[in-house]
């Protein structure tokens, strides 16, 4: 056995069931050990894209992602995707080939390590045959245990080299390792913060997820803070990229921070305490700091105590899991620990900031489709377009109503960045946290259709949505091919504006010349057909009927809706955004 063929295989006896990648003759034969396994190698057109499919599924599936790509120029291609799944702490496996030490004149020579270091991800290295599996166990358990985003190099003169057998290392098994409990005074605390509180809220992040190894098997957090959220009267909100996660409940505010529907913001700034678990409190999910009262009491719980009070002062913080510490708190209150709050709870059970008449108002005024607007669509004039088109345009917010009714509702959505995310990431609901996919925390464009990929081979039981503006769908357009050979029933929405949104609305006020982010109309429908979508122009509702027929028939071929949208101002979360610098 070549070390190549110990590194796939050990990969695999550690959980990666599929590896996405572009294969070139660094990595040819590790990705084909991988395959002989019994994992499923899954072809991207771009490196980059192979890495944000791999975060993606990560992500949605809760197993190990891993991506595969050749040295040097394969690495640097997969950069930015490479950068969002560090940022974002998701468990994921870069399998990357190296050139050897003594080449030091290859034209794929970079300094691999460093580049790992720049971008947020930890690097280590397969040293040697008799050491390749060890290597290999190791970067598994460091990306798994630590949720951390890992550059495993494997030199190319390493990978032919024959691994001594039988093989010395004990056959590998999955980490498992059980998060920190939180300290007992802490848990103390916190309950006494919580009996005193008369409107609490909960935010609920990324940490608070379920993700591979350390929490298989343990109670989800989800339920734990339920838990905790009726003994206190908590309302439950989430960070965008948690959503879903508390779907269904009758006091849950969605949402927390720029995507806050008018409702949310008012409960959520009117609360006396924040706890945020799992979650940093952000200046995208607190408002830039707008969404918590300046009198109200903030807490923070979460694994890494570094994060805690890294974007806002807290009261208290708390290292530990989510779950442990809200089922801990929970415990705490039921034994009589905490301090009584200052009146009986209602007759009815409700307590803090839950009553009958809020729970009423959540309920019909909290959903975005629910606030009044007025429709921008126009009909064959210059009003709402950057390119002077006369073909007429819809609101994105129609435009958004409408696929949310059309399109089945178990569905798993994949939303790009731009002026447009806001509309599909808000007004198009998800089932659960496993529907909704966000790679956001590198704030790159152009990731959206990777990442509904990624999300779609994980959840193969729901409809995948690619939600994309027009510069961010041309940017990752390879990808559309992806789609079709995968033969994956995905709905493709590219809100087109013609533009670069963010950057029109951020300096039209100033007089500049915005030709540099104004772009003709492109038939991006048309583009699509080529590649065997149905393709749909949306220019109005009408438009509409072809997106139900498809949502009816067998789906045989994927769908791409260019829907030309108004873009009179900018979206209402980019002008807090704006209104803070």
């Amino acid at each position: 056995m070549i070390v190549a063929e110990a590194v796939g295989r050990t990969l695999v006896r550690l959980g990666a069931d599929r590896a996405f990648g572009v294969v070139g003759s660094g990595n040819f034969h590790v990705t084909g050990a991988m395959v002989a396994a019994g994992a499923r190698y899954v072809a991207a057109r771009h490196e980059s894209g192979a890495a944000v499919m791999a975060d993606a599924y990560a992500r949605v599936s809760g197993k190990l992602g891993v991506v595969t790509v050749h040295q040097g120029c394969g690495l640097t291609n997969a950069l930015t995707g490479i950068t969002e799944a560090a940022k974002s702490r998701t468990p994921l496996i870069v399998l990357a080939a190296d050139t050897p030490a003594a080449d030091l004149r290859s034209n794929f020579r970079v300094d691999q390590d460093a580049l790992a270091h720049a971008v947020g991800a930890r690097a280590e290295r397969v040293h040697g045959p008799e050491t390749a599996v060890a290597d290999t166990v190791r970067a598994c358990r460091l990306a798994v245990s630590g949720r951390r985003t890992v550059v495993l190099n494997l030199p190319v003169d390493v990978q032919s080299r024959q691994v001594p057998l039988p093989l010395t290392e004990p056959e590998p098994e999955p980490p498992r390792l059980h998060r920190p409990a939180p300290a007992a005074e802490a848990v103390a605390e916190l309950g006494r913060l919580l009996m005193r509180s008369r409107r609490p809220v909960f935010i609920a992040g990324r940490g608070a997820l379920s993700g591979p190894g350390p929490s298989a098997g343990e109670r989800p957090a989800a339920d734990a803070l339920r838990e905790l959220g009726a003994a206190t009267g908590a309302l439950l909100a989430t960070s965008a990229v948690a959503r879903g996660l508390f779907h269904g409940d009758p006091w849950s505010l969605d949402v927390s921070g720029g995507f806050s529907s008018p409702l949310a913001a008012e409960l959520i700034s009117g609360a006396d305490l924040v706890v945020g678990w799992g979650c940093a409190l952000n200046k995208w999910t607190t408002r830039h700091g707008a969404l918590i009262a300046p009198d109200a009491s903030l807490v923070q719980v979460d694994l890494d105590a570094e994060a805690i009070g890294a974007h806002r002062p807290v009261t208290l913080g708390i290292v530990g899991d989510t779950a442990a510490t809200a089922s801990a708190v929970t415990v705490f209150l039921a034994g009589g620990g905490g301090q009584p709050a200052a009146e009986d709870p209602p007759a009815d059970g409700l307590r803090g900031y839950r009553s009958e008449e809020l729970r009423a108002r959540i309920g019909s005024e909290l959903a975005w489709n629910t606030v009044p607007y007025t429709d921008d669509s126009t009909d064959g004039n210059t009003n709402g377009s950057t390119d002077g088109n006369t073909d007429g345009n819809i609101d994105p917010r129609t435009l958004s109503v409408r696929l949310d009714g059309l399109l089945p509702r178990e569905r798993v959505l994949a939303v790009d960045s731009g002026n447009f995310m806001g509309y599909p990431a808000m007004f198009l609901s998800v089932p659960d946290e496993q529907g909704f996919c966000f790679t956001q925390a590198f704030q790159s464009i152009g990731l959206g259709l990777a990442t509904a990929i990624g999300a779609a081979l994980a959840r193969p039981d729901r409809l995948p949505v690619a939600a994309l503006g027009d510069g961010g769908a041309l940017m990752g357009v390879s990808e559309l091919e992806t789609v079709v050979r995968l033969g994956l029933p995905m709905a493709v929405v590219v809100y087109n504006d013609r533009a670069y949104g963010a950057e029109v609305h951020h300096f039209a006020g100033d007089g500049a010349d915005l030709s540099t982010v104004t772009f003709p109309d492109t038939d991006i429908a048309a583009l699509a057909r080529g590649l065997g979508y149905t393709g749909v122009t949306v220019r109005g509702e009408d438009d509409l009927e072809a997106v139900a027929s498809w949502v009816d028939g067998p789906r045989s071929t994927p769908l791409l809706v260019d829907a030309k949208i108004t873009s009179t101002e900018g979206s209402w979360w980019l002008k807090e955004a704006f209104r803070a610098h």
